[in-house]
């Protein structure tokens, strides 16, 4: 009876672990997804795609371009509302609104003035959300009720000249973002439960990417994009472990986020074309070495998605691309309509999808030979932010508002 009681007991747990898993697996809590990687794992792509998709509730929740972060059933979206940046939560099969908290805060301005509102995405971890403004406030809330836990404003330096768009990575209980502006800036820890300050890294000025995480022989490193360079920063001490250089030219600046895939690290920037490079240790040093370059593709804005030994995004020219990841040489490209430089590439399993700005989404095969399979009106104008797929659901951020979809 006993061993009877046990070997049921594994088996729930197991069914626990599972359902967990499953749970866990239809998650993007963060900016491009569960392992900032663009990769969907929850979303089941049809055999053949329908002649249209179904909308099944859109509702306004305020301007700006952040990606939604999706968690179990809730929807957390950061925007802004008159004179405020919200952080609100949605019942993600209705839409209906849960909690919204709020604080004042000024808008972008100058030449940034289009783009009044947050660019920075929300980060859900450990019951926690985490959002970053466009003067680089740092808040962070309770998930499920909303309540302020803790607030940052003690950066002294200005944000860069297009204002914060860092979306907030969170590792080891700790929560990394790179603060300030271009001239003066860092990388900042913070404790995720209280807020207290861990680390520091004041090395280079900031743009506008966001930080990855990568692992060499079991030592936890940030990978960010600065104004300057590309650098690897213990998560333990804040130190700075390598550094590549990546300087600007002319009116140009670091906004894609670095993809990581084991120890190589792919980069991009304006007028500067690809490049990859592998992260090596020797002795108790780490070195960056660049593995190759490709100076015809230039991604602005866009982070691209790696997917079967191919690297996939929108470059500044508006030109949907495939390149080889390996070598570096192109093997397609395929004119896209949109805003210069900016849109998404998501892997949803068994195609990619593709949304430039002008709320087209295109849906194709991930191969060395472009096929388009499907397209779709999602929105009239104004996606900046990744779509967001599960199941058979597609969440999309507009300027304003964020529409659920379903592929039925």
């Amino acid at each position: 009876m006993r061993s009877a009681l046990r070997q049921m007991g594994i088996f729930v747990g197991c069914v626990a672990l599972l359902g967990a898993s499953r749970l866990l697996g239809q998650d993007w809590p963060q900016w491009r997804g569960a392992n900032r990687d663009a990769i969907a794992t929850g979303f089941k792509a049809p055999q053949t795609w329908p002649k249209s998709l179904t909308q099944k509730w859109k509702v306004t929740v305020g301007n700006g371009v952040a990606s939604p972060a999706l968690v179990g059933d809730k929807l957390y979206v950061f925007a802004r509302r008159g004179g405020d940046e919200v952080t609100c939560c949605l019942d993600a099969a209705t839409g209906n609104e849960l909690w919204a908290e709020k604080y004042p805060a000024k808008a972008a301005s100058g030449p940034a003035a289009r783009f009044p509102g947050p660019r920075s995405s929300p980060t859900v971890a450990d019951g926690k959300v985490v959002t970053l403004g466009v003067q680089g406030t740092l808040s962070c809330f309770d998930a499920t009720s909303g309540k302020l836990i803790w607030r940052k404003t003690d950066s002294k330096e200005a944000p860069p000249r297009f204002f914060t768009s860092c979306s907030p990575i969170v590792v080891d209980g700790l929560c990394i973002v790179q603060l300030g502006g271009e001239n003066k800036g860092g990388i900042v820890a913070y404790d995720l439960a209280s807020g207290d300050q861990k680390w520091n890294w004041p090395g280079d000025g900031t743009a506008y990417a966001s930080p990855d995480l990568l692992t060499i022989d079991g030592v936890k490193m940030v990978v960010a994009l600065t104004a300057k360079s590309l650098v690897g920063v213990g998560i333990a001490d804040g130190k700075l472990l390598w550094q590549a250089p990546f300087p600007v030219t002319g009116m140009g600046y670091n906004a894609a986020t670095p993809i990581v895939s084991g120890q190589t690290v792919y980069i991009s920037g304006s007028l500067r074309g690809m490049k990859a490079f592998k992260i090596e240790k020797q002795g108790d040093a780490y070195t960056a070495k660049q593995v190759w370059a490709n100076p015809e593709l230039s991604v602005q804005f866009d982070t691209p998605v790696l997917k079967n030994g191919l690297l996939f995004g929108i470059s500044s020219r508006n030109y949907l691309f495939c390149i080889n990841a390996e070598t570096g040489k192109q093997a397609w490209v395929e004119r896209v309509r949109g805003d210069r430089g900016y849109g998404s590439v998501v892997d949803v399993g068994t195609v990619l999808l593709a949304l430039p700005t002008n709320g087209q989404l295109l849906v194709f095969e991930p191969s060395e030979k472009f096929k388009k399979i499907a397209s779709y009106k999602v929105a009239d104008e104004g996606t900046y932010a990744y779509p967001v797929a599960t199941g058979n659901r597609i969440y999309i951020k507009d300027f304003d508002s964020v529409t659920l979809w379903t592929v039925d």
